[in-house]
Order: C-alpha cells, then sequence, then structure tokens
C-alpha cells in the first residue's frame, strides 16, 4: 500500500473538493495545488502550498504554464522501487508527489453551448492537467489519481481505515479510469476539431470520429450461444433510450433481448397517444392504440397472437393492474413501460423469469422523445462504418398529397398516418395493414414488396382479422402495379406511400381502377 504524504489538487470542477482536502489534512498530507483550487482552500482554512512556490517558477502565458515542471512531473513520475530514481531525485531537489486530483477544462461543456466559437473550443483545452493525469496513471503503484469527485467519497473511506495508505488494487483502479477519462477527453477534442473545415464552416460528419462505450455488463452469450457478446452504452447516452433501464425483476437480459427491446422501445415511444409494440426478431408484430395500456396492449396482441409468444412488450404509458392481469396470462421475455403501478408489478412478480423494465420517458411530448434519440445511425460494414443522421423525420397531415381522385376520410387518414409511424419500424421490404388504431397485418423483411404485402394478408387471415376497408402503409414506393392490385384484392381500402416510382402514373391508375385512396409522402423509410 502506497502511504499518501503529498498531494497535488488542480480541479475545475470543485464539487466535494473541500471535504477530500479536509480529511487529507486530518492526515497531515501536505496539498499542492494552483489559482481558483489554492484559493479555495485559502478561504476555507485549509493549508495549502501554492505550486508556483513549490517550483519556483511563476505561472506564466495566462495560466498556461504553471504545472509543467521537472519538480512536478519528476514527483509524479519517480519510481519508489529503483535506486536510480531515488538518487536522482534527491540529487535534483524532487519531492514525491503521492496523489494527482485532476478534473479537466470543461471542453465538452464548452462545445456542447449554441454559441461557442472556435476561439472558445480552443482555450478550453487542457494542456497540463492531462500532462499530469497521465503521468500520475503510468506510475500507479506508487501514485493515487482521481478525475471525478465521484471518486472522492471512496477514498475518503479507504485513507481513514489505512491511516492514510491507498492499496494497490485502488490505485490500478484509479489508473485505468484516468486513462480512460483521458482518452475520452481527446476523443472529443478530435471529434469537434475534426468537423471543421478549412473556411471555418463546420460539417456534420467530422473526418476523424471517435466511438466512446463503457461495458454495461458481460452477456451469457450472443446471438447464438456460440457467439460471445457484451453490453455496452454510450458515453454520454441519450435521456429515454433503452440503457438507461432500470431492470425491475427478472432474468438476466440476453443479447435478442436487448436488439429487440431497443426496437419495441423505439417504436412505443413515437407515439404521443398511449399505445403499445409488440416486437419478435426485431420486427413490431402488433402495435396499436388505445385509450388505456389493456386497451392498447389488447388490440395490438389481436394482431399476431402466435408471433406475440415470448416476444417483447413495451408501453409509453403506466402499466397498471388491469393490463398487467391480461398480459401475465402470455408468455413475454422482456416487458418495459416508464411506470407500473404496485399492483402491477405484485402480478409480475408471480412470474420471476419475466425482465421487467422501467425507462423514463424525456418531458416535453414527442418532440422531446426524438430529440432524446440519437443524432446519428451507425452500421458496422467488414472494416467500415457506416454513420447516418437518425430517420427522425416526423409526418403530418399537411405533408401528404392525395394523388387518386377519391378522397380520404378523416378516420382513413388517421389510420393511415398510424400506419406510416408503425412502418417507419418495421424491415424493409415493409407493408402493414391498420384500421382503427392497430395493425391488422404485418409483412417484413421480404425480398419482394409484392411478397411482404402477401405475407401481411395471411398474418391478418390467420389472426381472424378482415382487412375490409383497411389502409396500407409501404415504407418505400411500389415499383409495379402488381403490389396494389394483392393489398386491393386483400380488402383495402387506402395505401400510403413514398411514391417517385418511374411507374407512379401507372401506379396510381390501378389505385383508382380499384376506387381506393392513395397518398403520396414523399419520405421514404427503408430499415435495413
Amino acid at each position: 500500500m502506497a502511504t499518501i504524504k503529498r498531494a497535488l489538487i488542480s480541479v475545475s470542477d470543485k464539487s466535494g473538493i473541500l471535504e477530500l482536502a479536509q480529511a487529507l489534512t486530518k492526515l497531515n498530507v501536505e496539498i499542492l495545488s494552483t489559482g481558483g483550487t489554492a484559493k479555495l482552500f485559502r478561504d476555507n482554512n485549509i493549508p495549502v502550498v501554492e505550486v508556483s512556490d513549490y517550483t519556483g517558477f511563476t505561472e506564466m502565458l495566462d495560466g498556461r504554464v504553471k504545472t509543467l515542471h521537472p519538480k512536478v512531473h519528476g514527483g509524479i513520475l519517480g519510481r519508489r522501487d529503483l535506486p536510480e530514481h531515488v538518487s536522482a531525485m534527491k540529487a535534483a531537489n524532487i519531492p514525491n508527489i503521492d496523489m494527482v486530483v485532476v478534473n479537466l477544462y470543461p471542453f465538452e461543456a464548452t462545445v456542447a453551448q449554441p454559441n461557442c466559437t472556435l476561439e472558445d473550443a480552443i482555450e478550453n483545452i487542457d494542456i497540463g492537467g492531462p500532462a499530469m493525469v497521465r503521468s500520475a496513471a503510468k506510475n500507479w503503484k506508487d501514485v493515487a489519481v482521481l478525475t471525478d469527485a465521484n471518486q472522492y467519497a471512496g477514498l475518503i473511506s479507504e485513507l481513514q481505515s489505512t491511516g492514510g495508505a491507498v492499496s494497490q488494487a485502488t490505485q490500478f483502479a484509479l489508473s485505468i479510469a484516468a486513462f480512460n477519462r483521458i482518452s475520452n477527453y481527446d476523443g472529443a477534442i478530435s471529434d469537434y476539431l475534426s468537423s471543421f473545415n478549412i473556411d471555418g464552416s463546420r460539417s456534420a460528419f467530422p473526418a476523424q470520429t471517435n466511438g466512446r462505450f463503457i461495458k454495461l455488463q458481460d452477456l451469457r452469450y450472443g446471438e447464438n450461444p456460440h457467439q460471445q457478446a457484451a453490453f455496452y452504452r454510450d458515453l454520454n447516452p441519450a435521456p429515454g433510450s433503452l440503457v438507461t433501464a432500470v431492470q425491475l425483476q427478472g432474468k438476466e437480459l440476453s443479447y435478442n433481448n436487448i436488439a429487440d427491446g431497443d426496437a419495441a422501445w423505439e417504436a412505443v415511444k413515437s407515439f404521443t397517444t398511449t399505445a403499445c409494440v409488440i416486437v419478435k426478431h426485431a420486427n413490431p408484430c402488433g402495435v396499436a392504440l388505445g385509450n388505456s395500456a389493456l386497451e392498447a396492449y389488447t388490440k395490438a396482441f389481436q394482431t399476431d397472437p402466435s408471433s406475440a409468444f415470448g416476444g417483447i412488450i413495451a408501453f409509453n404509458t403506466i402499466v397498471d393492474k388491469a393490463a398487467a392481469e391480461v398480459v401475465s396470462k402470455q408468455f413475454v421475455e422482456v416487458l418495459i413501460a416508464p411506470e407500473y403501478t404496485a399492483d402491477a408489478l405484485a402480478i409480475f412478480a408471480a412470474k420471476a423469469n419475466v425482465r421487467v423494465l422501467k425507462i423514463d420517458l424525456p418531458k416535453g411530448g414527442a418532440s422531446a422523445w426524438e430529440q432524446g434519440r440519437n443524432s446519428h445511425d451507425t452500421k458496422r460494414v467488414g472494416s467500415g462504418l457506416l454513420i447516418q443522421t437518425a430517420d427522425n423525420h416526423e409526418m403530418s397531415e399537411s405533408d401528404l398529397k392525395i394523388v387518386s381522385k377519391k378522397q380520404p376520410t378523416p378516420q382513413q387518414m388517421s389510420d393511415m398516418l398510424f400506419a406510416w409511424g408503425v412502418a417507419k419500424y418495421v424491415k424493409s421490404n415493409a407493408i402493414v395493414f391498420c384500421g382503427n388504431g392497430m395493425t391488422l397485418g404485418v409483412g417484413a423483411g421480404q425480398m419482394s414488396r409484392v411478397d411482404s404485402t402477401r405475407i401481411a394478408a395471411i398474418k391478418a387471415q390467420n389472426a381472424g382479422l378482415t382487412l375490409k376497408n383497411s389502409v396500407v402503409a409501404s415504407d418505400a414506393f411500389f415499383p409495379f402495379r402488381d403490389g396494389i392490385d394483392v393489398l386491393a384484392e386483400a380488402g383495402a381500402s387506402c395505401v400510403i406511400h413514398p411514391g417517385g416510382s418511374m411507374r407512379d402514373e401507372e401506379v396510381i391508375a390501378a389505385a383508382d381502377e380499384h376506387g381506393l385512396v392513395m397518398v403520396v409522402t414523399g419520405i421514404r423509410h427503408f430499415r435495413h
């Protein structure tokens, strides 16, 4: 264990630093500090030695050069177990520094401000801080390094229990955390500066991107039992995203649970009224709106009861006793909602294996939910990465163009908008039959749009649901009229799709021939 006799403290974020300094003072630790941190200590009667007095070198260049000195870095980097280091430090009159407490200039917070300039960003790039942190982290066997206020309480407790010493295990863990912090800090700087062009404009996609993720847990296996896997989250996760979930009960989440759970949650939180989404193998197999969680679930389940078996169920509203009683009768892998009543949780407790997750919805309604989603989507390809802005386009009735002779009723228009919202979350080629705020048949992931249409109709027939007067949403245009012929034969009365095919006139003529309402969005929702 390393005994702490001298600590260098220089922090931008002063949270908890007085408590740490007071604890160190009681253990007779000498404190070195700089600028505002040293002033804070003096103002609170905590003995402190200014770094400039310690080194004999006055701060210069507006404080840019203050800790970049051999007496600082020698005291941190010198190895106590190497006689040549010990003698060299003694000859140069460089005492040991046993602890470094540094949090860096707030670069990330600065560039997050909408009015941040390049000059502001540059001035908030820390130089001396990362240098000290790297020095201390490298020499972790002799030096404890703290880079986050959340580390203070644990270290104070250990120091008090040992009389001022820190274990090797703690110092190694702190070293890893320090290198991770420096990596994240440098990554943020690289991301920001790489987005600038020579003319001062900024690109949405920087010249270099530095993904930074934190492991949440190791998983039992991956997509298949012979694969290994782990679950990571973004360094700064979006509010209301799956990684923020709290698991209230149930078995450990699997790789597929997480992937399907994300699909269900992203879909259900896109609706502004009470909704339920049931997902199986990454595709919604039932989606519905209702006046209550029970009504929404009951309608969603009717779409495809067989596929719903062992699926993921997500609500965007509180799950109460009435809904829980019905949901608990089915085999469900994962249940997701923003809240549950105590009665509902008591019912689910009887099924100990059911994974029950609670995720807080961002405040502010649908627009806030969209803003809370990741701003970019990524996909690995071989040794590369595809990055795109997220598919966050919000469709309103005023955006639609009615191209058929027949005009939609208000109810048909409402159902088409609902169907369009569902199709966005179905794998391409996607065909979704809907009516009265619920899905009636879903065709997903087929190479042919006509096959997706036929499958959706078969699904509805198997579930005992009629498609007479239903509406249909297609995630992309109909390249030929055959898709229109099939959905009309199934009983549809309306179809909504992006349009834009070379054969749009032929497709519109087919709709008029069948007496269908056809609405064009001008927006495509491919989901691969």
